[in-house]
């Protein structure tokens, strides 16, 4: 027996990083999941591995936080071909293309398009439905950029926002019996941080992203516990703001960052 037995996770940027973790460990503790991503290939491999290794109903949709036409149609089918939602857990995010002075207007659109906004109209999206069945639960993924802030102004910053925005969305849905969580990850080597380290050595070559020599000399430098997180360090911390453990808890940001920063 899960913890998330009978309940129905969807999930954005699912297909494959912190969201792949945070869907394996949702599906770990039997909950159906409903992968969501622009990247529908990998999705579907994502969703058709969850299912063979943990025995849960899977859907994999192509979804774009961006786009409220691409959202509203991807919750409608998840909840007719699923029957319901239960977890909403806002995962999609992005980092700019440029690192500190260098940054544009468009790193500044884009972080706040797909880390923020998507936050909030993905959650306008499902809250309807939260409503009607009587409660749910919303795990909203920031970073701990949003408590340090940093050389990506404009990532940073929308991490900040999402930690805004989970209080706002708990103070206003916790009275349809709405759990509104954050997680802020520490230092995590997905794909997203083999672009960062590329932004630092200003060469995006295999060679050169792959020797890892910023994130180890950050966690040398920032991390009392001295090592990185991973995918599933996060995906345990959402399962447990999304199950009944965590029913009195809302409007909380949780740090998973070996200590990097002490709040």
């Amino acid at each position: 027996m899960g913890r998330l037995d009978g309940k129905v996770a969807l999930v954005t940027g699912a297909a494959r990083g912190i969201g792949k973790g945070i869907a394996t460990e949702l599906a770990r503790e039997g909950a159906d999941i409903v992968i969501c991503d622009v990247l529908i290939d990998a999705a579907s491999s994502t969703a058709s591995e969850l299912q063979n290794d943990h025995g849960v109903s899977t859907l994999a949709l192509e979804m774009d936080v961006t786009s409220e036409d691409s959202i509203s149609t991807n919750v409608e089918r998840a909840i007719s071909e699923m029957g319901q939602i239960n977890i909403l857990v806002n995962n999609a995010g992005v980092p700019p293309d440029n690192f500190g002075v260098d940054e544009t207007e468009a790193d500044w659109d884009r972080c706040y398009e797909v880390n923020l906004k998507g936050i909030w109209k993905v959650t306008s999206a499902v809250a309807p439905h939260f409503k009607e069945q009587g409660g749910g639960k919303i795990v909203n993924i920031a970073s701990i950029a949003g408590r340090l802030g940093g050389g990506m102004a404009s990532y940073s910053a929308s991490k900040a926002g999402a930690i805004s925005i989970t209080q706002s969305q708990a103070a206003e849905l916790g009275r349809f019996n709405v759990n509104v969580n954050a997680i802020c990850p520490g230092l995590l080597w997905t794909d997203l941080w083999r672009q960062i380290e590329g932004m630092f050595a200003g060469d995006h070559t295999e060679e050169v992203v792959d020797r890892r020599e910023r994130f180890e000399a950050v966690i040398d430098a920032n991390m009392p516990l001295q090592r990185e997180q991973t995918p599933e360090d996060i995906g345990k911390a959402v399962a447990f703001f999304a199950s009944d453990d965590a029913k009195n808890i809302t409007g909380q940001a949780l740090n998973v960052d070996g200590g990097m920063r002490m709040n």
